[in-house]
C-alpha cells in the first residue's frame, strides 16, 4: 500500500485498521475465497438433491446427504447469524455465494437502471416470511430437494438481477435477498465497522483516492462519505484507506442504538415490522410448530370435524413435494389439512407474539415520546439470540441422532435468551427521553412472551 494510508494507520485502531487496509489490498485472495465458498456451496445444496434419501443408519460421516445437512443447517447458518452480530457483514462481502454470483454477472448483463418498485423498504420483510414458510411447508431442514428449490432459486434469482441491473453492484443483496433485513438489523450491534470520518474525505484533494490500482466499487450502492451505519455495509475492505478517511475501527456494540446513528432515511418501519413480526413471530412460528402438542390437539380436532362432516380433500395428499412434504418413502407425507394449519399455527404465533411486543412497544413509546420503531431497534440483540437459538436446535437435533445427546443445551439456550433480554432492556432504558425504568421494564414485558413460548418448549413439551 502506498504511503498515503499510514496517517489513517497511526491515528486508527491499529491491528483492526491494518486488517482493513490489507482486505482491500488482498482484493484476489477474497475473490479466490468466494469462488471456494461458491463450489462449496454447489456441492452441500445442489448434489445431495440428485442422490437417494440417505437410509435409517446413515451417518454425518459415512453419507453425503448427511454431512451436507449437517454442515448447512446445523454449523453454517447458526453461526453466519453469530458472525454477523460480531463482525458485521463480513459473510456477505467476503464469502456469500449469492452475492459473489450477482456481483459477477453483472459485469457482464444489461446494467440497466434500478427500478422503481425494486427500491419499495418491504421486500426484505416478505422475502424472509415467504422463504421461511415455504421452507417450513416443504422440511427444507429435513430434505435436500426443497433446499435447493429455495436456496438454489435464490441464487438464480440473485444472478438474474445481476445480468439485468447494475453495473458490477450486489442489486440483489441491497433490495431483494431474503435474509439481508435480518443481517442489516443485527450488523447495528457489530463492535466493529468501517468507521468514516466526513471532514477527513472533504478536506482530500479533488479526485484523490489511496489507490490508482484499486479504485472504490461499493457493491451494495453505499454512499462511502455519508456512512454511518454497519446497516448496508458489507465489510468488504474495498473503500478502506480511500482519501485517508475509511478504516476498520472498533466501536461500542450500543453505539448504533443508543447514538441514533440515521442508517435508515426512509424510516424504520419495514426493519421494525421485519424484527417484531418476523424475526419474533414468524421464525419462532417455525421453530416451534413441529415440537408444539398444540399444534398435533389441533390437527385431531379439525380432522374430526371434517371426518364427521364427511369433507375429504383436506385429508388427501397432494403428490407434490415442492407444495408440501411428500415422501412416502420416509412416511413423511403433509395433506392439505397439513399445510393450512402450519400456516395457521405459524400465522398465528406472529400475531400473537408479535402482536404483544409492539403493543409494549406503543406503550413504552407513549412513556417515552418515542416512536415505537426507534424503541424496536433496542430488541436487536434479543431476536438475533432468538434466530441462533433456534437454529442451534437442529445442531443439537443432528447431534442427537448420531448419539451426542447435549444435557446442558436448552439450560445454555435459555441463559442466552435471558442475557440478550437483559441487554436490550438496558438499550431501551437508555434510548428513552423520559421514564427510563418505566420503558425499560414495559421492553423486558415485551420479551416475556417470547422467553415463556422458548421456555415452555425447552422445559414443558
Amino acid at each position: 500500500m502506498n504511503a498515503v494510508a499510514e496517517p489513517i494507520i497511526a491515528t486508527g485502531s491499529g491491528r483492526l485498521s491494518r486488517l482493513g487496509l490489507a482486505m482491500r489490498r488482498r482484493r484476489g485472495a477474497i475473490i479466490t475465497a468466494q469462488w471456494f465458498v461458491v463450489l462449496g456451496y454447489l456441492v452441500l445444496v445442489a448434489l445431495p438433491a440428485f442422490l437417494p434419501l440417505p437410509p435409517d443408519q446413515a451417518h454425518i460421516w459415512n453419507n453425503l446427504t448427511r454431512f451436507a445437512q449437517f454442515m448447512f443447517w446445523g454449523i453454517w447458518w447458526p453461526f453466519v447469524i453469530l458472525s454477523i452480530m460480531a463482525l458485521g457483514r463480513v459473510w456477505c462481502g467476503v464469502l456469500c455465494p449469492e452475492g459473489a454470483l450477482t456481483e459477477w454477472a453483472s459485469r457482464y448483463g444489461l446494467a440497466r437502471g434500478i427500478p422503481r418498485w425494486m427500491k419499495w423498504g418491504g421486500w426484505p420483510f416478505v422475502a424472509f416470511v415467504l422463504t421461511t414458510v415455504f421452507g417450513q411447508m416443504t422440511s427444507v431442514y429435513e430434505y435436500p430437494k426443497p433446499a435447493l428449490l429455495i436456496l438454489g432459486g435464490s441464487t438464480i434469482g440473485a444472478i438474474a438481477v445481476g445480468l439485468i441491473w447494475g453495473r458490477e453492484k450486489r442489486v440483489w443483496c441491497r433490495h431483494l435477498c431474503p435474509v439481508s433485513g435480518v443481517f442489516g438489523l443485527l450488523a447495528k450491534v457489530a463492535p466493529i465497522h468501517f468507521k468514516v470520518d466526513q471532514p477527513a474525505w472533504d478536506a482530500a484533494p479533488a479526485g484523490h483516492r489511496t489507490s490508482r490500482q484499486h479504485a472504490v466499487n461499493c457493491a451494495p450502492l453505499i454512499n462511502i462519505r455519508r456512512m454511518e451505519s454497519a446497516s448496508a455495509c458489507h465489510m468488504c475492505g474495498r473503500c478502506a484507506g480511500e482519501r485517508d478517511a475509511v478504516q476498520l475501527a472498533p466501536r461500542s456494540p450500543n453505539a448504533e442504538i443508543v447514538g441514533r446513528i440515521p442508517a435508515d432515511k426512509s424510516g424504520d418501519r419495514w426493519p421494525a415490522r421485519l424484527l417484531v413480526f418476523g424475526m419474533l413471530g414468524v421464525a419462532l412460528g417455525a421453530f416451534q410448530w413441529s415440537a408444539s402438542p398444540w399444534f398435533v390437539a389441533a390437527k385431531q380436532v379439525a380432522a374430526g370435524w371434517l371426518v364427521d362432516h364427511e369433507v375429504w380433500w383436506p385429508l388427501n395428499e397432494t403428490g407434490l413435494w415442492w407444495l408440501l412434504t411428500y415422501y412416502p418413502e420416509s412416511n413423511d407425507i403433509f395433506t392439505w389439512l397439513d399445510g393450512g394449519l402450519l400456516l395457521a399455527y405459524i400465522g398465528a404465533e406472529a400475531l400473537v407474539v408479535g402482536g404483544w411486543i409492539w403493543l409494549w412497544l406503543k406503550l413504552s413509546g407513549a412513556l417515552s415520546e418515542l416512536p415505537w420503531q426507534r424503541l424496536a431497534l433496542t430488541l436487536i440483540p434479543f431476536a438475533g439470540t432468538s434466530v441462533f437459538v433456534g437454529l442451534s436446535l437442529l445442531t443439537t437435533s443432528q447431534l442427537a441422532g448420531e448419539g451426542m445427546v447435549l444435557p446442558w443445551a436448552h439450560d445454555l439456550r435459555l441463559a442466552l435468551l435471558a442475557l440478550a433480554a437483559l441487554w436490550s432492556a438496558s438499550l431501551a432504558w437508555r434510548v428513552a427521553k423520559r421514564n427510563s425504568v418505566a420503558v425499560a421494564m414495559g421492553t423486558a414485558t415485551a420479551m416475556a412472551l417470547p422467553l415463556a413460548a422458548w421456555g415452555t418448549q425447552f422445559f414443558v413439551w
